[in-house]
């Protein structure tokens, strides 16, 4: 069976970036939630080996005799430094799940999409329109409304998921940029076995023992993690970095449900109003984006 990312839909390149991205921010979330649940009982290094190394076993099933054929690349360096800064955010924000709530560490590595749109302006030469800059902060404001600055979420366990989006977003920026010279696959596979390899080298000082009643949360977060992996790759192959990047911010949207429905956390009137914005602000930019696109398939 072969796997193929190359369709092309109507609703444009960016539409469809836009869509895989919030199929990636909500398996994200999910497979968050999932470990939120388990780390009082094991410590995040473990967690983050078994995200990955859940990851790197499905995607070598997927693959089979094709899995070695995506090992050659022609940008070891980039697919070694996309690796790093995808397991960095990742242990960082695990971390932070053990000190701070599932929907507030959300809403501050959501902060990344202000870092992608700056960084792809800066680095990668895309435009920064008035309808994306308006996007990006606007997203920016429900978070803040939902943080509210001076409240107990902003503590030095608070800042693990602000540098992990720092981390992200240079993973992003390097998955857009390598997105158009190699396929999916091969990134996937390089972040599957240089993840997996990282992470095995700090498990020997922090395994614990299984419960095997914990065995399909593992395999959950394996399977969502590469679900969301994929996804996120292709949305940044497909689309401009800075017109996807506004909605990571569905991140919030999610968790704070996650939090409703396996935590008991309910969100006060402010999350919602932070929320409601960030849903307009997604809303304007989609619609935007995919009416430029239909106007260029017509005049094109």
């Amino acid at each position: 069976m072969k796997f193929s990312f190359s369709t092309r839909p109507a609703i444009g390149a960016n539409g469809a970036g836009i869509l895989f991205m919030l199929l990636a921010i909500f398996c994200f979330t999910l497979m968050d939630a999932t470990v939120k649940s388990m780390v009082d009982r094991y410590p995040a290094p473990m967690l983050v080996w078994i995200r990955f190394v859940g990851q790197l076993l499905l995607v070598f099933a997927l693959l089979r005799h094709r899995f070695l054929t995506h090992l050659r690349t022609k940008h070891l360096g980039v697919q070694v430094a996309r690796g790093i800064t995808q397991i960095a955010s990742t242990a960082l924000f695990f971390t932070s799940l053990a000190y701070i709530g599932l929907a507030e560490a959300t809403a501050l590595i959501d902060i990344n999409p202000v870092f992608i749109t700056l960084g792809a302006a800066l680095f990668l030469g895309e435009k920064l329109g008035p309808r994306r800059i308006f996007g990006v902060l606007a997203a920016l404001a429900g978070a803040l409304i939902i943080l509210r600055p001076g409240a107990s979420v902003f503590s030095l366990a608070a800042l693990l998921p602000l540098i992990g989006a720092t981390s992200y977003a240079a993973n992003a920026l390097i998955t857009r940029w390598i997105g158009a010279k190699e396929s999916a696959w091969t990134s996937m596979v390089f972040t599957s076995v240089i993840c997996t390899s990282l992470a095995s080298l700090a498990l020997q000082f922090f395994w614990v023992p299984i419960d095997g009643n914990d065995l399909p949360r593992f395999a959950l977060v394996g399977l969502l993690g590469t679900i969301a992996q994929l996804c996120l790759i292709r949305a940044f192959t497909l689309a401009e970095a800075s017109s996807v990047a506004p909605f990571a911010y569905a991140g919030i949207l999610f968790a704070t449900v996650w939090g409703i429905l396996f935590f008991g956390n309910y969100p006060d009137r402010w999350t919602v109003v932070g929320a409601l914005v960030i849903v307009v602000a997604g809303l304007y930019v989609w619609h935007r984006e995919t009416r430029i696109a239909r106007t260029d398939e017509l005049t094109g």
